[in-house]
């Protein structure tokens, strides 16, 4: 008869997830990993299989959290105000922070994406969601007037997605405040069309 989980994986899977997205794959051993989820190695391998499918899992966690909170941010307002209101959340929230973790998928692509093909794919994926999350929303205020109809709402949906990883990845850095107020500006240039 095969033994119950003693743990809960969800408490668990979400202690992993943020370990390693404050110190990366690399970074993050086995005994930190089991010591911040409150188990035991063996446990560990029965559940998740082994290090990285403890990473796999919890990456695959956070892009479905992150997805759905973009998501909620940018519903119920008019479609270039639910844009421009989600980056400047974005920079305010970021700048916030005491430490910068930055973005979980975006640490990923930029650690894993280059020499491991899992993470590559994982990490696209990600990106390609968010994509289509914009251009559902870009399409949208085509069809109620907000952009006009001969707009490529796939290439800026694409542009924004392009956007919100470099400005998340350039805060990581803690540049001077009017550097990305500076460039958020401009970038937001696109939505008077």
């Amino acid at each position: 008869m095969a033994r119950l989980r003693e743990f809960d994986e969800e408490k668990a899977l979400d202690a992993a997830m943020h370990l390693f997205w404050e110190k990366g794959y690399s970074a993050t051993s086995l005994s930190d990993l089991t010591a911040k989820m409150g188990i035991q190695r063996p446990s560990l391998y029965a559940a998740f299989g082994d290090k990285e499918g403890l990473f796999e899992a919890a990456l695959r966690r956070y892009t479905k959290l992150h997805a759905s909170k973009v998501r909620i941010k940018l519903q119920n307002r008019p479609v270039k105000e639910g844009i421009r209101t989600f980056f400047e959340e974005l920079v305010e929230e970021e700048y916030k922070k005491e430490t910068d973790k930055g973005c979980f998928c975006i640490n990923t692509m930029v650690e894993l994406a280059s020499h491991n093909e899992k993470f590559e794919i994982l990490t696209r994926e990600h990106q390609m969601y968010l994509s289509v999350l914009f251009q559902e929303l870009i399409d949208e205020g085509v069809r109620n007037g907000e952009f006009t109809n001969n707009l490529n709402s796939k290439a800026l949906a694409q542009m924004l997605v392009t956007s919100l990883v470099g400005l998340t990845v350039m805060i990581k850095s803690r540049p001077e405040r009017s550097f990305i107020d500076n460039s958020l500006a401009v970038i937001l240039t696109v939505l008077d069309q």
